[in-house]
């Protein structure tokens, strides 16, 4: 990056630091500093559960998936909004009558101690491998696309997050958030106008997206029903539901944004916001991947997006090899030029359908080499899984950016880090401290005390995520991997809270045992079946719920 980049990434950075400080202020309790008093607006709210939900991860390994995989991911969103609609109605009003910090607590009004720690658990466990994932993609940034180490970067972004997290609270993180979203979605959108102003002169964004759409990437709707589909119509309806209303009705960090709305009118409105605007959201990032990949249909792209990798390969006892695939792919790509502009030629005439076909022959090809390459990398370096989605776009950026604009792209992933990281912690944090802390260790402990345990916990959680991230890497496409570990163990929290709303019986100890019963399931899926892994959530539901009745009817209470 120039000095005009680095400017830019510093003076976005501290002026969001020093502005959530600044607001976060003067929190004497800690009903200030884990619910702002419930003193926020909707919009305010709104726009804090997309940061904490849009973490650096979706705009970095998003439009690298729409770059290998097309737009089907977006399906993955549809049940966002009928997710949306039924907590307004139902968990929303319960969580604000109830008055409690966390969603954990509510279960011990309705159940017993017992059930309020199990979730409790599960919540931090699988929040806290999920936090782990947000420090990790800036950090990745940083160390491979300027050579920086790993360690030292997770570390610093950690801290920066940690020092005004700590410092200001929630009213601090939800004030950032908002500044946040605002760098970016402007960040997202220049990527986008430089990506589509690239194209050549003579090539519109219209025939860019015949291109893409000849090559498979504009795969919006699959209405296939194959439960190994990961992305099909119904999965995301069915299990894009069950993880929404899992995801924003039963995990703390998202459940804090909306108890700290003034109202139940306020929390309502900003989660039916989210529910509206979500899906176009994401619409357009996975849109930015195809963008990118149309652009490299004009301009050779790297045989291998990972720069660290391909030096490591090029210079070791593989070179040879690599150089004969750099070779076969610079042949299959003119080819595959070739073939586009005949095909963009052709225009609506009939013999495009051949040309189509050509074209999708080629492509294969182009597939072929990458899939050599990644087999290449990981035969090169035992430890590396051969993805290189998540430095698609970041490579784009560093190349093809103009002065300026590569430093607010970065500052755009530092925000996103801040702000979901940042609300995780607090989350975290929360639930340690009033369901654990203040519940079974210290339960007559006053309010300074429990604030200065409260910074404290939000530190802990802080560095635990930083060591975490050291490890993320290895889960291959970010995007993914973060929704899979969640839904490991959402579907067993929704099936708890479903009770907990909608049913007079069963009792405690049947919901928990049941609980357990529904984690091993899932978790038996995910290791022993191939089912996508959006049914986890229906499975880890469905499970605990019927658990539940079963050994109710059993115990006979």
């Amino acid at each position: 990056m120039r000095t005009i980049d680095w400017a830019v990434l510093a003076f976005t950075l501290t002026a969001i630091v020093a502005y959530g400080m600044y607001r976060g202020r003067r929190n004497r309790d800690i009903r200030g500093f884990f619910l702002a008093d419930r003193s926020m607006k909707w919009y305010t709210v709104a726009l804090s559960i997309m940061a904490t939900q849009a973490s650096a991860i979706t705009f970095t390994s998003t439009p690298g998936l729409g770059y290998a995989d097309g737009m089907r991911f977006v399906q993955y969103y549809f049940g966002i909004p009928i997710a949306m609609v039924i907590l307004a109605v139902t968990a929303v009003p319960a969580f604000h009558r109830s008055g409690v910090y966390t969603a954990y607590e509510y279960l011990e009004n309705r159940f017993d101690l017992r059930m309020r720690i199990l979730t409790s658990v599960i919540f931090l466990i699988g929040r806290g491998l999920g936090v782990g994932f947000s420090i990790y993609a800036p950090s990745l940034v940083l160390s491979i696309m300027l050579g920086w180490d790993m360690s030292l970067t997770s570390a610093v972004i950690g801290g920066v997050i940690i020092l005004y997290a700590t410092s200001g609270g929630v009213k601090a993180i939800q004030w950032t958030h908002f500044q946040q979203m605002i760098v970016i979605l402007s960040g997202m959108a220049i990527a986008f106008f430089v990506a589509v102003s690239l194209l050549p002169p003579d090539v519109s964004f219209a025939d860019s997206l015949h291109v893409a759409g000849a090559m498979g990437k504009l795969n919006v709707l699959d209405f296939s029903f194959d439960p190994n589909d990961r992305y099909t119509f119904w999965s995301g309806i069915i299990g894009g539901t069950f993880i929404a209303m899992a995801y924003f009705g039963t995990d703390q960090s998202q459940v804090q944004r909306y108890l700290t709305g003034q109202s139940v009118t306020q929390s309502r409105m900003a989660l039916l916001f989210n529910g509206i605007i979500k899906v176009p959201m994401q619409f357009l990032i996975l849109l930015l991947g195809v963008a990118v990949f149309s652009f490299y249909q004009f301009v050779e792209p790297p045989l291998y997006f990972n720069p660290a990798e391909t030096e490591r390969i090029r210079s070791g006892e593989f070179s040879a090899e690599y150089s004969r695939l750099e070779s076969w792919h610079h042949t299959v790509f003119e080819a595959k030029k070739m073939m586009i502009r005949g095909y963009l030629g052709a225009g609506e005439n009939p013999g495009n359908t051949a040309w189509r076909k050509r074209l999708g022959e080629v492509a294969s090809r182009s597939e072929k080499v990458r899939a050599d390459m990644a087999n290449l990398a990981r035969k090169a370096d035992s430890s590396s899984d051969g993805n290189d989605t998540n430095f698609i776009f970041l490579s784009f950026v560093i190349q093809y950016l103009p002065a300026g604009f590569i430093g607010l792209l970065f500052a755009c992933i530092f925000a996103a880090t801040m702000s979901s990281t940042s609300g995780e912690l607090s989350a975290l944090a929360t639930c340690s401290v009033v369901d654990i802390y203040r519940r079974l260790v210290r339960p007559g402990a006053g309010e300074r005390h429990t604030l200065i345990v409260s910074r404290i916990g939000m530190a802990f959680w802080g560095v635990y995520a930083i060591a975490f991230a050291q490890f993320a890497g290895k889960l291959g496409a970010l995007i993914e991997a973060v929704n899979i570990v969640g839904s490991l163990f959402y579907g067993t929290m929704l099936g708890i809270f479903l009770i907990a709303f909608y049913l007079k019986r069963p009792g405690a100890w049947a919901t928990f045992w049941a609980a357990l019963i529904g984690e091993a399931t899932v978790l038996a899926c995910a290791g022993f079946t191939d089912i996508s892994w959006l049914w986890y959530n229906v499975v880890g539901c469905a499970t605990v719920v019927i658990s539940a009745y079963a050994l109710q009817w059993v115990s006979g209470e």
